[in-house]
């Protein structure tokens, strides 16, 4: 398959073509010219309005439900969805039922995704059924394409488990996540700790409980070697442990979902269980703690931290409900907004190096891995602008700024309308 892509603004840092308008001929999956003007009037062309092109977004931290939950989304549906918003790459969180703890749970997802052009990466657990007591085939796991091993959103308690693992995990280069929530803290806190979970009589999460955690991990992590990824953040106190680890070498990553980096717990007021999230929403001085961090190096990358959650269990007392919303639709919009286009980029594609994904750059030779996207257009998301299987979207109403029209990835052009 040829296709000629007419008049795009190339948005990529490590290119010569940084922000020029260029046409761009895909031959068999790879950019084989790029020149200021290209004809060819045999060749299928795509023109689009205020088109820009970036290289393709990874997302390391996305929900689908399958298998198990498929009332929530399924595999085909989130692949979909995920390519609409400009991810062409996906790392699949083990939130299922059964649990991916062994290498026959990874080879079911990677089948069930391998006919889209999204690429599938599933996550492994670290323990398992992520019970946090016995630590699940790792190596096997690894064999069979797990992209590292994760407990999703549940804390390693036991310090000795996470010692180990990192010390596993580092004969074969593998990466742990840790997610960092002291639960003795937590308990059963549903929002931020802080003056409004007081007076609106919510059970808080301080920002203690994060940063005990984190910094427990991190000393465990300068003992043993080894790679660890601390997903979500959301407190300026996290930001700093992670500077400072950074700096004595230590090889630690960090996330930020797109959520703390846009809303804050002053959202609470209505007790809309949409913005009952894990991490909670925190205060704008942790807010604007995670931008610099993001713009400093110190986190690598923004997660959409998609969750589908049934309406059962999300449209209910503010204390019952399950935390999580979807975020794959409204990630980059939102984000734009906020960081504007060129760091939006880099906060989108960040995440590849410290998950091991390979970077592609918009030059001429090189694989056509592409999210197209005009980030111009502002809007409001609604509900119309759904395409998951849930509807749990805590940036429903949020103005937006940019829209995405869809990736080329594994030489298949996929466009949203």
């Amino acid at each position: 398959m040829k296709l000629l892509i007419k008049s795009a603004i190339l948005v990529d840092a490590n290119s010569k073509h940084h922000l020029k308008k260029r046409d761009l001929l895909i031959e068999n999956g790879k950019i084989s010219r790029i020149a200021a003007q290209i004809k060819d009037d045999q060749i299928k062309q795509l023109k689009l309005d205020n088109l820009h092109i970036s290289p393709g977004w990874f997302d390391p931290s996305v929900s689908f439900g399958e298998p198990g939950y498929e009332e929530r989304e399924t595999i085909a549906n989130g692949l979909n969805v995920a390519a609409w918003s400009g991810f062409t790459t996906v790392g699949i969180n083990t939130n299922t039922n059964p649990i991916p703890d062994t290498k026959s749970g990874i080879e079911y997802i990677k089948t069930k995704g391998s006919n889209h052009a999204v690429e599938v990466c599933p996550v492994g657990a670290l323990t398992v059924q992520s019970e946090g007591v016995d630590l699940a085939e790792l190596y096997d796991m690894q064999q069979e394409g797990a992209l590292c091993f994760y407990d999703h959103k549940k804390p390693i308690s036991n310090p000795n488990l996470l010692k180990i693992a990192l010390q596993y995990a580092h004969d074969f280069d593998g990466l742990v996540q840790s997610f960092p929530l002291e639960a003795g803290l937590a308990r059963k806190g549903v929002a931020n700790e802080h003056v409004n979970a007081t007076r609106l009589g919510l059970k808080g999460i301080p920002a203690l409980s994060e940063e005990v955690q984190l910094s427990r991990d991190l000393q465990i992590l300068e003992y043993t070697g080894g790679k660890l990824h601390i997903p979500t953040i959301s407190t300026a106190g996290s930001v700093d442990l992670i500077k400072n680890a950074q700096a004595k070498g230590l090889q630690v990553s960090c996330s930020v979902s797109v959520n703390n980096l846009v809303m804050t717990d002053e959202v609470l007021e209505q007790f809309d269980t949409r913005y009952k999230l894990m991490p909670p929403l925190r205060t704008e001085k942790d807010r604007k703690a995670l931008i610099k961090g993001l713009s400093t190096g110190v986190i690598s990358g923004v997660t959409s931290d998609h969750n589908p959650i049934d309406v059962e269990h999300k449209q209910t007392e503010f204390d019952h409900a399950y935390f999580g919303s979807i975020g794959l639709e409204s990630c980059f919009g939102a984000l734009n907004r906020v960081l504007g286009t060129e760091e939006t980029v880099k906060s989108l594609t960040g995440l590849k190096q410290a998950f091991g994904i390979p970077t592609v750059t918009l030059d001429e030779g090189q694989k056509a891995d592409l999210t197209l996207f005009n980030p111009d257009s502002d809007w409001i998301f609604g509900r119309p602008d759904i395409r998951s299987g849930s509807y749990n979207a805590a940036m429903i109403g949020w103005p937006m700024k940019g829209r995405v029209y869809g990736v080329y990835c594994g030489k298949k052009l996929l466009l949203s309308q």
